[in-house]
């Protein structure tokens, strides 16, 4: 696979979690709760990666040194139980700022675990995400004043988690394919997600009423092609420049939004959307840049 679209698979992952939000409204909007919608998708994203296993493996998997991927599995779960508790204390525009704080997170992750700092692009593209993400969530005229700090503090947990789950896709395990990571992983956030969550829609009919609808989506583009795509990508790519290129996850989901959901779209959001796909794209343009000078010197010499 050519180095280029290691970074694609990273973007098309995080596009895949930014249009889970308006399926859980949808599916609140029909009459069933967060939580429902939430364990919904994590059963059903674990019997797809099963399917998938069973057809492509034909055996049983491998556990040994996967402890990465139980990491990850756990911070998966996670993610989505305290975003979901976020959203009971604040806005979800603000939420979602919230959450997103896991780009400067997830690059101090790296950081740490390389012994570097932080290089002069990926600051720079930092300041346009954090900007874009302000104006693309409409944050200008909304007050904060009567926040309880409940949800300051499952908001930054979930921006905490999301960045761990990021940085622990980015730890390969020996002999251990993508379908197997992707099966594990799965199983390991659906156990987790029993404690966190509302297992009781294995068997108070709520899935033949039609939340597995929900489920099935979500189920696909909550787990089985984002854990997919992560597991390829990440890898390649790092883990902090794999957080910055997780942005476009915001700009998929407000135009999800105003797609399925009809909600409007200002000028100020759609500023922030491609500051937003600006600074994903920043440091990805400087080492195109740098690329083409390298080459132009060669030729000349």
């Amino acid at each position: 696979m050519k180095l280029w679209m290691y970074p694609l698979l990273v973007v098309f992952g995080a596009a895949c979690y930014g249009i889970l939000s308006t399926i859980i409204k949808l599916a609140i909007q029909d009459g069933f709760t967060a939580s429902e919608a939430v364990t919904s998708q994590y059963y059903t994203g674990f019997l797809l990666a099963l399917i998938i296993f069973i057809l492509v493996k034909r055996g049983l998997p491998t556990i040994r040194g996967s402890f990465p991927v139980l990491i990850a599995g756990l911070f998966t779960a996670i993610t989505g139980t305290v975003y979901g508790k976020a959203v009971e204390y604040m806005p979800a525009s603000l939420a979602v700022v919230l959450l997103f704080q896991f780009t400067w997170i997830g690059m101090l992750y790296e950081c740490v675990l390389s012994k570097r700092l932080p290089k002069q692009s990926e600051g720079v593209s930092l300041v346009f995400l954090f900007g874009g993400t302000i104006l693309a969530a409409g944050l200008i005229d909304v007050d904060v004043s009567g926040i309880p700090w409940q949800g300051w503090a499952w908001g930054l947990a979930a921006a905490f988690s999301f960045a761990a789950f990021v940085t622990a896709n980015q730890q390969p395990v020996p002999g251990m394919d993508v379908v197997t990571r992707l099966f594990l992983m799965s199983f390991y956030a659906a156990i987790a997600i029993t404690f966190f969550q509302s297992p009781e829609i294995l068997w108070n009919g709520m899935l033949g009423d039609g939340l597995w609808i929900y489920g099935t989506i979500l189920g696909v583009f909550g787990i089985v092609l984002p854990i997919f795509l992560f597991s390829i990508g990440v890898p390649k790519v790092g883990a902090g420049m794999s957080s910055i290129l997780s942005a476009v996850e915001l700009p998929v989901a407000i135009i999800a939004s105003m797609l399925l959901l009809g909600e409007r779209l200002t000028l100020l959001q759609f500023l922030g959307i491609f500051l937003v796909l600006f600074g994903m794209t920043w440091p990805a343009m400087l080492q195109r840049f740098a690329m083409n000078r390298k080459l132009r010197l060669r030729r000349a010499e």
